[in-house]
């Protein structure tokens, strides 16, 4: 039963920005890592370069097993319990990652924090949905994305700004300092949200059957493994952006700024889309952003092909921000559209379609990323390639829209 914004709890600001810093710890555990990348590398004794981008990897794979438990365990303890314990676990990974003297203890205190971080991405939106309804549920959503568009242009910034004056393990005491603070707040100022009497027990079961319901609906399946498609292409650039940008183009300290023009292309992409999709309609706006996304991500390979693996430094930013704002009107919708036949179990369908994308995304984006040979030609093909692939499943997926 959604709770009256008038009820106990925060007010409606104080409510807007404690989501906000909640949804954001994931975009900072990801991008605050990458100026920090070669001195992880280098401190920990990493034998190929190519090696560190498992520090992102890890924890976008813990972030996609974290998804499928948190999502039930939300409807069935209650809101509060489950993200204060994915927030205590991604505590405990980003202790274990701050004193870690080995490359594997490192990695493995990223997927905890990729686990535990799964835990507000995932209980965020029940708790808008718990409090708010109609159009202030609307105006909530819409005030949040707008302070999280932000989060992953600076983030970049931020992570350097730290490495000016202390080492790599000062992020992770920085994310640390950060996670208790807004766990605490969390603790404090909000209360639980979903009654006894509408929690679900949890279900092994249900998961499974959730999962089989899905890989038999043709859209469902279908839009699951575009979203994993797109996402892989996403997190293979997330993974060798470090390297592109500081030893192709040697930008140096100033790597963060070009990555936060390429994330504000595609927040404002996702914010446009908001405000567009009911006018155009989810599938008009997918088809369009996939088919702009593979012309231009063919001719773009055509050309580094034929000129070694290189471009400008303005051709690169020009086609990624087109390529972004084209993927910013993709994940939304994608996810709606997969999530349309499941409306009966939509709670647990949804965990089913987040982790199975993500998943999914996870081998293809470390597969692209260990590519890099020194030219940007893996990480184009790999987005030539994959959203060419996306386009096939969904005029297979089409086929059938029941």
């Amino acid at each position: 039963m959604a709770m009256n914004a008038k009820n106990r709890g925060p007010g409606f600001i104080e409510f807007i920005l404690l989501m906000a810093a909640l949804m954001s710890m994931t975009a900072l555990s990801i991008d605050t890592m990458l100026p920090a990348l070669p001195d992880i590398g280098k401190d920990l004794g990493v034998a190929h370069a190519n090696d560190v981008q498992l520090v992102i990897s890890t924890l976008i794979l813990g972030l996609s097993l974290g998804q499928l438990a948190f999502g039930p365990l939300s409807d069935s303890a209650g809101r509060k319990p489950a993200l204060i314990a994915g927030a205590l676990l991604f505590i405990v990974g980003c202790v274990l990652c701050l004193i870690s003297n080995r490359f594997g203890v490192m990695l493995i205190g990223r997927v905890i924090q990729g686990i535990g971080v799964a835990g507000p991405r995932s209980v965020v939106v029940a708790l808008i949905r718990d409090r708010f309804e109609g159009r202030t549920m609307a105006k909530a959503m819409s005030s949040i994305m707008s302070i999280f568009i932000v989060i992953p242009a600076i983030a970049p910034s931020f992570g350097q700004g730290i490495l000016m004056v202390a080492d790599w393990r000062s992020i992770f005491g920085t994310l640390l300092g950060m996670a208790v603070l807004i766990t605490v707040w969390f603790g404090w100022r909000q209360p639980e949200t979903l009654m006894t009497a509408d929690r679900i027990p949890f279900s092994a079961k249900r998961i499974a059957r959730a999962f089989v319901e899905v890989c038999r609906n043709r859209v469902a399946l279908g839009y699951t493994l575009v979203a994993g498609l797109i996402m892989g292409s996403f997190f293979a650039y997330l993974n060798s952006a470090q390297q592109i940008f500081q030893e192709i183009y040697r930008l140096g300290s100033r790597f963060p700024i070009y990555f936060g023009v390429l994330a504000l292309s595609l927040g404002c992409a996702s914010f446009l889309n908001a405000r567009i999709v009911m006018r155009f309609g989810t599938r008009k706006i997918t088809r369009g952003a996939l088919k702009t996304l593979v012309v231009l991500s063919m001719v773009h390979l055509a050309v580094l092909y034929w000129s070694g693996g290189y471009s400008p430094l303005w051709v690169m930013m020009l086609c990624l921000m087109v390529t972004f704002f084209c993927i910013g009107f993709l994940f939304g919708n994608l996810n709606a559209i997969a999530m349309k036949p499941m409306g009966h179990i939509a709670g647990t369908a949804s965990a089913v379609v987040g982790s199975l994308s993500a998943f999914m995304a996870v081998p293809l984006a470390a597969f692209i990323g260990r590519c890099y040979n020194g030219t940007i030609l893996p990480m184009i093909g790999g987005f030539a390639v994959l959203s060419l692939l996306s386009l096939i499943v969904i005029h297979w997926a089409d086929k059938s829209k029941t």
